[in-house]
């Protein structure tokens, strides 16, 4: 697309997603302009619609502010295309999908903006995008999904559960990604979480799954789980993973269940002979919140070009946390545990300007700590964080 198509694309988008509530309102209207034109359609999406069109804006966004950067683009285009597949999604269903995007949008955007040259930069921008996914899903040759045994469910904390999985075969992914993940108890509800092991021979895939309050799916996978339960697996999503670079340092940061990826790109990492300098921050809102420490210690241990320094909000535990009264061992190979925001405290050791950054947790811990480094001089083509997860 020239930079004409691709500025009236842009601009469009923008200018309805900067009025207030514009983004869900965009999202609803799609939603209900594709249901009403191709009612077939609702079959392949759950009731609950609010983590759908939290996604489908975030996606839209990431795809257009990277039409110029095919490069980006395209990759996440075919992995978004490839997962696609576990729903039966069929060339048709992206025609419907392009038709009632563009439908919401001009809806919005108001016959003042929208022209007929802004309708064909629409046109271009989606048959773009929907021919990268259907080409990547098309030459794909693994499974649409896959079928997962649980083996293992072990409660860390009331609200938080590790959980093991053995695949009906070998799955391929990218330490650090992620996958869609669909239980038995909430049909056609996908949540998405990521790996804390590197993908291995015998299949085995380790979760760590926090719940949400009010959420839908991750209080049934925490505490409904049960030894013996069928899950499915979609493709591998995401652009974290182990760089090839063995000689730039790494500064790696996540908080809660967000130390998964980085934990399987470290154990990925540790198989290699040569590996840079990892300085690893681990962060939680009370010292029970770093549960891994121990597989971390280890590692550390094992590896000593990993530094890891754990990171609390709080040094108190909350209430409901029952301690058994045991004495707990020192875990060697840690950095002594830092109080504050982890953030703050990971930006005043300095700039990081030698470091290629990781930033995984929720979206305000991952803007917030982005923010702290850009600040503090850590450039910002140095930081990486998926942009759905």
């Amino acid at each position: 697309m020239d930079s004409r198509t691709v500025a009236l694309i842009r601009t469009t988008f923008k200018a309805v997603a900067a009025e207030d509530g514009g983004p869900e309102k965009l999202a609803r209207s799609f939603y209900s302009i594709l249901f009403t034109d191709y009612p077939g359609i609702r079959d392949y999406f759950p009731a609950a619609m609010d983590s759908q069109r939290e996604r489908l804006v975030s996606a839209i966004g990431y795809a257009l502010d990277r039409l110029e950067e095919p490069d980006k683009l395209l990759p996440f285009l075919a992995q978004l295309g490839r997962d696609h597949r576990k729903y039966g999604v069929q060339p048709a269903h992206y025609v419907a999908v392009a038709n009632s995007l563009k439908a919401a949008m001009r809806e919005f955007a108001g016959t003042e903006m929208w022209t007929d040259e802004v309708a064909t930069a629409w046109d271009e921008g989606l048959a773009t995008i929907s021919g990268a996914m259907i080409s990547a899903a098309d030459k794909e040759t693994t499974p649409a999904a896959w079928s997962a045994t649980v083996v293992e469910r072990r409660e860390v904390l009331r609200n938080l559960a590790v959980i093991r999985v053995q695949l009906d075969q070998p799955m391929q992914y990218a330490a650090g990604q992620y996958l869609s993940v669909q239980i038995p108890a909430r049909p056609r509800m996908w949540r998405y979480l990521s790996p804390a092991n590197p993908a291995n021979a015998n299949g085995e895939v380790e979760f760590h799954v926090r719940s949400v309050l009010g959420g839908w799916v991750s209080p049934a996978m925490v505490s409904h789980t049960a030894v013996g339960d069928q899950w499915l697996l979609g493709s591998p999503l995401g652009g974290l993973g182990v760089p090839r670079n063995t000689k730039r340092k790494m500064l790696m940061v996540g908080c809660g269940t967000g130390i998964a990826p980085l934990r399987a790109q470290i154990m990925a990492m540790a198989q290699r002979r040569v590996n840079p300098k990892v300085h690893l921050f681990v962060g939680g809102h009370h010292p029970c919140d770093l549960y891994d420490l121990q597989v971390l210690s280890q590692l550390a241990m094992a590896n000593k070009w990993l530094s890891v320094t754990p990171v609390t909000e709080s040094d108190e535990n909350p209430w409901w946390y029952y301690e058994s009264g045991e004495p707990q061992g020192d875990l060697p190979g840690l950095e002594p545990r830092m109080t504050g925001q982890i953030g703050k405290v990971v930006a005043s050791y300095g700039s990081w300007a030698d470091r290629d950054v990781q930033i995984v947790g929720s979206p305000s811990m991952v803007q917030t700590t982005k923010f702290r480094l850009m600040a503090a001089g850590t450039q910002a083509k140095s930081i990486r964080h998926d942009p759905l997860f």
